[in-house]
């Protein structure tokens, strides 16, 4: 088979993949705290030389390249817009650091602040995640009296005193491994966020920092050129008949 039908099969699959990151990104742009993903493409070395048969540059018939594969999918941790909405329980950093949950004793992190109150006045996420205080503990605000966040991030309320949230940043953004759509796990211990770095909004919500025009303008590009990798891939298959049509006729 020739060799081109491999490159030409390898660039498809690899917008094939670059097509369902941007998909996943558009369809979560008005998810609060989403985080855009980015596909990495990396040029390929022809398989002679990657199976050390050869050496880059040697200007052989090898030296043609190998195509392109996906090397890795990133997400851009770019903050997004803050959008009032006048809910309390929403909740939007304004600055570096994200929110800690937990589940089933397993904690996450989290840019998504909509958050609400269970029928126990729990914190949590929509997904059931209670939100964390500094100590670990599930944060509860009481129906009996009023409350308010500071711009700080704490909880306070005369029953249950001050609770401060759980603000937590990693140590590297590598660290970070995402876990669902809004949820992230760390690969290593947290940091908390300084005291002076504190800034929470009550009220507000971060929103996505996809742009849906730039994603649409990438989609459009993917397409085309995993159009481009169809049609060679026909043209070779195509040069391929031709040639055993040929081969036959001749004998």
């Amino acid at each position: 088979m020739p060799y081109g039908l491999y490159l030409s099969a390898e660039g498809a699959n690899a917008q094939v993949q670059r097509m369902e990151v941007i998909s996943n990104n558009l369809a979560n742009v008005d998810s609060p705290g989403f985080k855009q993903q980015l596909t990495v493409l990396q040029a390929r070395h022809a398989e002679a030389i990657k199976q050390g048969k050869d050496v880059s540059g040697s200007e052989s018939i090898n030296d043609i390249g190998g195509g392109v594969l996906t090397k890795q999918t990133l997400t851009n941790f770019s903050r997004g817009i803050l959008k009032q909405t006048g809910i309390p329980t929403d909740m939007a950093i304004d600055g570096d650091g994200f929110f800690e949950v937990m589940r089933n004793g397993e904690k996450f992190l989290t840019r998504a602040g909509n958050f609400n109150r269970d029928n126990n006045g729990f914190l949590q996420t929509p997904d059931g995640f209670d939100v964390l205080s500094s100590d670990g503990e599930p944060i509860q605000i009481l129906d009996t009296e009023p409350w308010h966040l500071t711009p700080d991030g704490y909880v306070v309320q005369e029953a249950s005193g001050t609770i401060p949230l759980s603000l937590v940043k990693p140590q590297q953004p590598g660290d970070l491994v995402r876990v669902g759509q809004n949820l992230f796990s760390s690969l290593a211990n947290v940091m908390p966020v300084f005291a002076d770095d504190r800034q929470v909004r009550g009220g507000y919500l971060e929103q996505s920092d996809v742009q849906p025009t730039t994603e649409m303008m990438s989609m459009i590009e993917t397409s085309r050129a995993f159009e481009a990798n169809v049609r060679l891939i026909q043209m070779q298959d195509n040069a391929m008949d031709s040639l055993i049509n040929r081969v036959l006729g001749q004998s």
